[in-house]
């Protein structure tokens, strides 16, 4: 027969496996542990081999018998002393262990009950008493009886104050583990506490504990009880700490556990509560979002990321934060116009009737968007061009943008992007995090709900940048028509086609935008209105605006051209009309409350009446001064708000040769001047001036208005006329200006804004201008209405601007720069021949 493994004990106790007709067991007490100590260990005793546990001296435990030689020795000795020796086997595999296959070290073992099972098998309930050593066997069958030598135990003695102590903590640590391990009944705590003696409750701790044979059988062979004591406060902490980490992990398993199933049946109720209410359940959400993306025309990677989430959506819990996000993001997928496009207007009539109609002037813009219109008209697949629309504030920038999307039939986004730093306006932020956004293009997408609509990108000259990012390289990729065709978005996380888009930029200033950027842009300027154009934009298009703005008819208010010329002339300066349409609407409000409280007025508008309402005059209008005073000529000047003409003044005063420029100049307009000079001083004998004289006297040369900051190479030829007028006191050309930039070696140089210049120069009544021959191309671009009365004098060389400018008649009360030791004969003789006598 097999024998069974042992009876499973409860920890720290055995009452339960005693039945109700056994009597009661106690525990040791001193007196029986003196007895039991007294007792001699007998010479031979039979032999009982434990497969999986060890009997500790004065610890009761219950083993079931089923081998035959087991069976045996336990009928033999139950009807004789009950005394046997226990000894736990080396291996418990082995069925059959010899004498070679035991500990060496065991227990005397005294039989106190033997029971019949139903199962047929034996349990033996025995008490260990002494423990003892194998010495020699006597016999193996028909069981094994060896001889014996005791194995006597160190006591601690009574002076060592440590070992009370040692066990007073074996005590306290083995109640902490009853207290928390559920697996062990409360007896086991009450039985800890009654034993008295300290051997007894040593043993008995180290027969509950949960070790294995091995490490049990060697507390059994430590002879000495204070290390014995000390190496079972050792197991038993670990015992502590990982049932302290088990309590741990069930508690937190537990509390997540019962946290979800609370949020399961709160949600089952918030569910059922909606559906009472007539709301919405997640359930139904996610599949009207299914339903809704039947009808998109998206291609077959975006309906493949939109399924997937979908599907995550729906196995999501609605408390989750993740699940707001996803159904957002869900929902932006569903609104995107996928492949949606509006049809485009090819009647070019139409789109000419729409932007004369919106715009005043703007010709080579309507021009441009009218060839796009015609190309795209012959070719249906044409990328859209990225147009830049380059001028002054007020010109119409924004508004032209408005005038194509109506004249195309496509719908209309604009995006400013006038101080915008963070790269992610443009491509978004990503999903994982808080308050994450897609970018600015998709979100105008979405509100456009087409995926070809006219998108001005405002004011991109004014794009910053910092440690966010820099944004105008996150428009690369936008707006090249090689790239923008797969857009990715950090949000959406998935390609967008922008090459259908007409993209629109604007601009103040080339010089802040990114080379980079710039070399993406069709660049189309616009300059400033004439004042003849901006008469016609007030009457056409402001004066209408306003008079729907403020309730009022025509018959209300009436400006004829010349109030608004005045307006133009004496309240705004600017190349646009934002100033104008401002003091029109300031013009109608005057009107409206005279309307309104049933006064009595003219409606026909007079200078009076714009004095009354918007006050004095707060620009005097730019006129040409006379000629009268040496060494002042009229230049021309570009400025944002559109041309002004300026006036270079030079004053001579006895002194050391020495140059002082005035009026807030640049850096290169002071170069400009120092040029000049220098010019002068190397032709000096050409023009009949006496070399010795720019040591002798002080120049001083000053442009007015010298709180606004002046620069530029333009009024290089003015700033040498004027020097050359000083030093001459001849007079200048009467109503003349000039612009270009001079070199050392006298060349006139090409300058910009020719346009604005001209048009200043005629509102000042100037009717002659001298210009580079390269500037000519620029006179041959402007409308021939605004050069009526204007004639041009083209130069390369900065000598024939002296000889053009100067007459040969000298200023009233002209300075004598003789010399007092008098001219040598070759600088009177040119002198002579200069006509200067």
């Amino acid at each position: 027969m097999k024998e069974q493994d042992p009876i499973e004990m409860q920890p720290y106790g055995f009452a339960n496996i005693i039945d109700d007709d056994t009597e009661f067991i106690p525990l040791l007490s001193v007196e029986d542990e003196e007895h039991m100590n007294a007792q001699e260990v007998p010479q031979e005793l039979a032999i009982l081999p434990l497969k999986n546990t060890v009997l500790f001296p004065g610890v009761v435990i219950p083993i079931t018998v089923g081998r035959d030689k087991s069976i045996h020795l336990i009928k033999d000795a139950y009807k004789g002393d009950k005394i046997i020796g226990v000894v736990s086997q080396k291996d418990s595999s082995i069925e059959d262990p010899k004498f070679e296959d035991l500990n060496q070290v065991g227990t005397v073992a005294h039989i106190m009950k033997m029971l019949r099972m139903p199962d047929g098998n034996t349990t033996v309930i025995i008490q260990g008493k002494k423990r003892f050593k194998l010495d020699k066997l006597q016999q193996s069958e028909p069981y094994i009886r060896c001889s014996v030598i005791p194995f006597p135990e160190v006591i601690a003695g009574k002076t060592d104050k440590e070992f009370p102590a040692l066990v007073g903590s074996l005590k306290d640590m083995a109640l902490q583990i009853i207290q928390q391990s559920p697996n062990i009944p409360s007896d086991a705590a009450f039985a800890i506490r009654n034993i008295e003696s300290h051997s007894f409750l040593i043993n008995f701790i180290s027969s509950n504990m949960n070790l294995d044979v091995s490490k049990k059988q060697e507390l059994l062979e430590i002879a000495d009880q204070k290390e014995r004591a000390t190496k079972v406060l050792e197991h038993l902490t670990k015992e502590l700490q990982l049932l302290e980490l088990k309590n741990q992990i069930q508690s937190k398993v537990r509390t997540d556990i019962d946290k979800q199933q609370r949020e399961y049946f709160l949600n089952q109720q918030l569910k059922t509560i909606q559906e009472e209410l007539g709301g919405s359940t997640p359930d139904r959400e996610v599949s009207e979002l299914k339903e809704r993306a039947k009808n998109k025309k998206w291609k077959k990677e975006v309906a493949e990321v939109f399924q997937k989430e979908s599907e995550r959506l729906a196995r999501m819990n609605p408390a989750a934060a993740e699940y707001s996000v996803l159904i957002n993001y869900l929902d932006l997928l569903l609104e995107l116009p996928w492949n949606e496009y509006t049809n485009d207007n090819f009647d070019l009539k139409h789109a000419q009737k729409v932007l004369d109609k919106d715009h005043y002037g703007l010709e080579k813009v309507k021009a441009r968007i009218l060839e796009y219109l015609a190309v795209l008209k012959l070719k249906r697949d044409m990328k859209s061009p990225i147009m830049c629309l380059y001028g002054p504030p007020g010109v119409g920038k924004t508004s032209l943008g408005k005038s194509i999307a109506t004249a195309l039939g496509r719908k209309y986004a604009r995006m400013s992007l006038g101080g915008l730093r963070d790269e992610a306006e443009i491509r978004g932020h990503r999903k994982t995090y808080i308050g994450a956004m897609p970018g600015r293009i998709i979100q105008n997408l979405k509100k456009a709900k087409s995926s070809n609509p006219v998108f001005v990108l405002d004011e991109i000259d004014k794009l910053g940048n910092d440690f966010h990012g820099d944004p105008s390289s996150a428009l690369l990729e936008v707006l090249d028509p090689e790239q923008n065709n797969t857009f990715y978005d950090n949000y959406v996380e998935v390609e967008y086609d922008l090459s259908n888009v007409l993209f629109i930029a604007t601009a103040n200033s080339l010089s802040r935008v990114q080379p980079a950027l710039l070399d993406r842009l069709e660049i189309i300027e616009i300059s400033g209105y004439t004042i003849e154009e901006k008469i016609q934009i007030a009457i056409k298009h402001l004066l209408a605006k306003q008079l729907e703005a403020h309730g009022l008819k025509k018959e209300h208010i009436k400006l004829s051209p010349k109030i608004i010329e005045y307006l133009i002339e004496r309240y705004t300066r600017e190349s646009g009309v934002r100033g104008l349409e401002k003091k029109i609407a300031s013009l109608v409000r005057g009107i409206a409350k005279s309307v309104a409280m049933e006064e009595k007025y003219n409606p026909v508008i007079a200078e009076e009446d714009v004095h009354r309402i918007l006050g004095a005059p707060i620009f005097q209008k730019d006129k040409y001064q006379t000629n009268g005073v040496a060494g002042v000529v009229t230049g021309l000047a570009w400025t944002p708000v559109g041309g002004d003409i300026l006036f270079i003044e030079v004053s001579l005063n006895k002194g050391k040769g020495r140059l002082t420029l005035t009026g807030n100049l640049g850096d290169v307009m002071k170069e400009s001047a120092t040029i000049a000079l220098a010019y002068l001083k190397a032709h000096s004998t050409s023009l009949g001036i006496d070399p010795r004289v720019f040591d002798e006297w002080d120049i001083h040369m000053h442009v007015p208005e010298g709180a606004t900051p002046k620069d530029g190479p333009s009024a290089g030829i003015t700033m040498l006329t004027a020097l050359a007028s000083a030093f001459t006191q001849r007079k200048v050309k009467d109503h003349l200006a000039m612009t270009g930039e001079i070199t050392l070696r006298g060349k006139v140089l090409p300058v910009g804004g020719i346009k604005e210049k001209i048009l200043a120069a005629k509102r000042a009544g100037i009717r002659d201008i001298i210009l580079s021959i390269d500037n000519k191309k620029d006179i041959e671009e402007i409308k021939q209405d605004y050069l009526k009365d204007l004639h041009f004098y083209y130069v390369k060389e900065m000598i024939e601007v002296v000889n053009l400018a100067l007459t040969k008649d000298k200023v009233k009360n002209a300075l004598d720069f003789t010399i007092k030791n008098g001219m040598d004969g070759s600088s009177k003789k040119k002198k002579e021949e200069a006509g200067l006598n």
